[in-house]
């Protein structure tokens, strides 16, 4: 087997190993690849490895080598999977593999705009706290966790981690999905239509999938029905998100504040006015990084390529 990863730099920088794909065959690692360059890297590849390297069908057609496309994300929109299959080619995506570290960078923006600790950090190192007249001071208003509502939409696995960890702070949880389970999480968790969510909802946390009806979800009328002292945390994929409608709300007070780690171009173009929108804090798509976290999506994908070769694929998206 010879097995291309186009796009390894992001998953694997150096901390980690690609050694275990020998076992499966001959291989090279890209750190990226512009989509130029993929029909040459891939053209006698057995086995492509991607994370977001378009494979769309007129890539799809020139490989003819192809027979098994493994993806290194949950996400599996940059590949044409009918097509795909037609050609009898699997597609097998990581799943499950960042619940833990998405539902943690959820609170690491609750708590930010709770306890402003690196506003703080700044203010006390430049000074204010040394000329400050009295034992403590404070730059914006601090606020408790318990006794807030968090509104989820979108109640998979990372939406019910998201709860379990606010009923913990003592939080009341309401969730919204198109198909609710019956599910038993106390008496403070609960599940809402998504007009009733926006309403009481003191912090708005997105997880649900992109499609066509989640596209710019969070539109201006979305926005106008969340409190003005509410605040917007999106962790699930930029373009649920309409950004432009999303900046206003911001800048004009109507929302008190919003955190992204994902934005509907990524790298973000200069333009885009999350970038300078009040109150907002977007990290650069990190959520999935951590150590820990990569670590055991490399494990699912070496998991995925042996299923493959065993002839029994396993996380297939397009069967």
């Amino acid at each position: 087997m010879k097995i291309v990863v186009l796009d390894g730099y992001t998953t694997n920088p150096g901390d980690l190993d690609w050694s275990f794909l020998q076992q499966f065959g001959e291989y090279t690692v890209y750190d990226r690849t512009p989509r130029a360059l993929t029909v040459e890297r891939a053209r006698d590849a057995d086995i492509v490895v991607t994370n977001k390297v378009v494979l769309d069908r007129e890539i799809l057609e020139r490989l003819p080598s192809l027979q098994f496309i493994e993806l290194l994300s949950t996400g599996y929109n940059v590949i044409d999977c009918d097509y795909a299959r037609e050609r009898g080619i699997p597609v097998s995506n990581i799943p499950a593999y960042s619940t833990d570290a998405v539902a943690q960078l959820v609170f690491a923006f609750i708590l930010s705009f709770c306890n402003s600790v690196a506003v703080h950090n700044e203010a006390v190192k430049a000074g204010e706290w040394s000329a400050c007249p009295d034992f403590c001071f404070w730059k914006t208003n601090l606020t408790e966790l318990s006794g807030k509502t968090l509104g989820i939409i979108g109640f998979g696995q990372i939406g019910r981690r998201v709860a379990e960890i606010a009923l913990a702070f003592g939080m009341r949880c309401l969730a919204y999905t198109p198909h609710p389970k019956d599910i038993e999480l106390g008496p403070r968790f609960g599940w809402a239509s998504l007009d009733d969510l926006l309403a009481q909802a003191d912090f708005v946390t997105l997880h649900c999938p992109l499609t066509p009806e989640t596209e710019k979800m969070v539109n201006t009328a979305f926005l106008q029905k969340m409190k003005r002292t509410a605040y917007l945390i999106n962790t699930s994929r930029g373009p649920v998100v309409d950004e432009a409608a999303l900046a206003q709300a911001l800048n004009t007070g109507a929302l008190a504040g919003a955190g992204a780690d994902v934005l509907s171009t990524e790298p973000p173009k200069l333009e885009n006015p999350l970038l300078t929108a009040q109150n907002c804090l977007i990290t650069p798509h990190i959520a999935w990084a951590g150590f820990e976290t990569r670590e055991r999506l490399l494990h699912i994908c070496k998991e995925n390529l042996k299923a493959f070769c065993d002839g029994a694929p396993v996380h297939v998206v397009n069967p």
